[in-house]
């Protein structure tokens, strides 16, 4: 067993907490281990100024840091499973998911004190056509304003008073420790997570055994099981952070997971949402079945017309 191994992240304050936990974690299986970590920039940190639906691609936020694992400069990488593509590169898995944190969105404000409680006409600011459709959805009456960069960025660009309110996932401010004066999670029913939101997970090469055993005590099963049913719905789907798709999959016993899924048109005038219970040890299955419901029920041509 190795006693060094070199962890990829990105370098953005919440991403590097996400490394800092998982070198914490395995220096503390074994005393004689040591762990440090590389920062690698992606494409979607060094393109600022445009809307992530506009920039394009898959892996905006992981290619660059499987690079690393692919050609040795780094022997795991550590990612925000909402980040993944479907499709990782020959050779790499996801070789642990430690429990997850708060799947939830969050509606964050200096001025108001809730959701319901933006003005006609309010400023909100987010970067993800998911919340966007939703949000729309509920309130057509909103300005959505596209906001870029870190969890502290926006919250600095909510201070200067840009926006009324923003949305962040909750996973994001809990693990920083940033609020504002009115931070409230928003309820499932009201805005659907994105799929993977809130878990971390960590990519290795499916052929080091030793290395997969030791992440292995990492591993949560029902964070596992979730993200597993909301990733299948979204590849299903042919979906990506570029496609107001939502999921969210929960364990209810050790035998069964509920799986929620939803499909909006980016202005949010139609949204196609179902949900699901299945078998926990087939939670893939379950994904790709709700998204079959949901493309029998016309999401296929809300997708199409979307990607056109």
């Amino acid at each position: 067993m190795r006693k060094h191994i070199v962890i990829a992240s990105r370098g953005s304050p919440l991403a590097l907490w996400q490394a800092n936990y998982v070198k914490s974690r395995l220096e503390s299986l074994d005393p004689s281990l040591k762990a440090s970590i590389k920062t690698v920039a992606t494409k979607g940190d060094k393109i600022l100024d445009v809307p992530l639906a506009k920039v394009g691609g898959k892996g905006l936020f992981v290619k660059e840091i499987e690079e690393a694992l692919l050609d040795g400069r780094a022997d795991i990488a550590v990612h925000s499973m909402k980040d993944v593509p479907m499709e990782l590169p020959e050779g790499l898995i996801i070789g642990c998911m430690p429990e997850r944190e708060d799947a939830s969105d969050c509606f964050v404000s200096t001025r108001f004190a809730s959701f319901d409680t933006l003005p006609i006409g309010a400023k909100v600011g987010t970067s993800s056509l998911r919340r966007k459709a939703q949000l729309l959805h509920k309130r057509p009456d909103l300005n959505i304003v596209d906001l870029r960069g870190n969890v502290d960025t926006r919250l600095n660009k909510l201070r200067e008073g840009r926006c009324d309110a923003v949305i962040l996932a909750t996973a994001g401010l809990y693990r920083l420790d940033l609020s504002e004066r009115f931070t409230l999670p928003f309820d499932p029913d009201v805005i659907l997570p994105a799929a993977g939101q809130g878990a971390i997970g960590i990519e290795c090469s499916e052929d080091n055994y030793d290395l997969f055993v030791l992440l292995s005590q990492l591993e949560d099963r029902p964070t596992r099981v979730s993200v597993d049913a909301e990733r299948a719905f979204l590849a299903r789907l042919n979906g990506g952070c570029q496609v107001p798709i939502a999921a969210r999959a929960v364990m209810l016993d050790d035998e069964t997971v509920s799986l929620d899924g939803l499909v909006a048109d980016p202005d949010g005038r139609e949204i196609l949402r179902d949900q699901i219970l299945g078998d926990a040890s087939d939670s893939a299955k379950l994904g790709e079945n709700l998204a079959n419901r949901l493309l029998a029920a016309g999401a296929g041509k809300i997708l199409e017309k979307i990607n056109s």
